[in-house]
């Protein structure tokens, strides 16, 4: 499983830096400037150069890359349970699978970020969806959350037998 969303969050940073180079180089290249922030509403209210648009490819591959590292090496990652012999093939396990789901959604996040900020640019859009980013978040929350109660169980369930 860890493989497929490894892949799939490397298919959306691929997207990611595609999306970026084609608005910058492609044939219908961005001019002028484009929206950098977006209030609440999702209305642009702060704008900048169109290279500005490779500031988020660079922290995804930042914090990508970064993941990844952590992960090569879960034993020594902090963990919310005591490890012991007999739990942490479980928890490594399970702390590789939360590494993989994270570098997914941010990496689909920030794609998603992209791709609104570019339409928006390019006047396909009025705004960025307002709703994109509490929802991406209360994911990721949800997605973190959901992995430490399976470790906490992990951790009780082998030690407290």
């Amino acid at each position: 499983m860890r493989k497929t969303l490894d892949t799939i969050g490397l298919t959306a940073f691929v997207f990611l830096a595609w999306i970026t180079l084609r608005a910058l180089y492609g044939p219908n290249r961005l001019a002028g400037r484009i929206p950098m922030h977006f209030n609440i509403a999702g209305h642009p209210d702060a704008w900048g150069s169109p290279f500005s648009l490779l500031l988020l490819p660079s922290l995804a591959a930042g914090i990508y890359l970064l993941v990844s590292v952590v992960a090569r090496n879960p034993t020594e990652v902090n963990l919310p349970v005591c490890v012991t012999p007999q739990n942490r093939a479980r928890l490594e396990a399970l702390a590789l699978n939360l590494f993989a789901w994270l570098k997914l959604e941010l990496a689909w996040t920030f794609a998603a970020i992209q791709w609104f900020t570019i339409r928006v640019a390019t006047h396909q859009r009025q705004g960025f969806p307002p709703t994109l980013i509490p929802l991406t978040l209360a994911a990721i929350f949800a997605t973190v959350g959901w992995f430490i109660a399976a470790m906490l169980l992990a951790g009780r369930t082998v030690t407290d037998s």
